[in-house]
């Protein structure tokens, strides 16, 4: 996700209004790695906008995402869908115990599905999730 300045600028690119409640969300993700929920942002933003509504969060990060500016990262663990401002190519940790999801940059390049086991399909994005214990975790248990 870029800067809260390009966000305004896209935003107004597209004639959509720029509003106390967007720059907010805005800024929310921009510094933000904890891959947060959409409720998450939501209670987060409303420790300084208490009239903010969730239908303001929840269609700001539907845009986001669709103008690519933000990723759904979709897990077992949850039910809601967590949202990831970093929208280069990469994959995830995540920890079973605490649900701690954290980037992963470098993987082997064969994790691209071969031509012929793509059955047809044009893939236009892949995200691989790793599940296990992140190292509080793995200390508590001992």
């Amino acid at each position: 996700m870029g800067s809260v300045d390009e966000m305004i600028r896209l935003f107004r690119q597209r004639g959509l209004r720029i509003t106390p409640q967007r720059r907010a969300i805005f800024a929310l993700l921009a510094d933000d790695a904890s891959h947060p929920t959409a409720e998450e942002v939501y209670q987060r933003v409303r420790q300084s906008l208490p009239d903010i509504s969730r239908m303001t969060v929840y269609n700001t990060l539907r845009e986001l995402v669709s103008f690519g500016e933000l990723l759904e990262v979709e897990t077992d663990l949850d039910r809601a869908g967590r949202y990831d401002p970093n929208t280069s190519h990469h994959h995830h940790l995540l920890c079973l115990r605490c649900h701690a999801l954290v980037d992963v940059e470098t993987l082997p390049d064969d994790l691209d599905i071969p031509l012929p086991d793509a059955r047809g399909y044009r893939i236009v994005r892949s995200q691989v999730t790793y599940y296990g214990y992140c190292p509080a975790c793995q200390q508590a248990e001992d």
